[in-house]
């Protein structure tokens, strides 16, 4: 089998991933979300939230509030 005109096998796009960012504070996440981050969904959007603000946040979280509410 051969490889796609680009020279490799995942559709020739070098594009890097967004870094992310604590949709409440801020803070960047270095590469991939840590597993302390908490992911989101909130009007088919995912939100990630840093170990410090899911803590801050946990009941509202846990309450399934929107952020929006927090």
């Amino acid at each position: 089998m051969t490889s796609p005109t680009g020279g490799s096998d995942h559709g020739g796009s070098t594009a890097e991933r967004p870094s992310l960012v604590c949709a409440r504070c801020g803070t960047p996440a270095e590469g991939p979300p840590p597993p302390t981050w908490t992911c989101s969904v909130e009007n088919g959007a995912r939100r990630y939230f840093c170990d410090r603000c899911s803590r801050e946040h946990l009941r509202s979280i846990e309450g399934r509030l929107d952020s929006a509410w927090w």
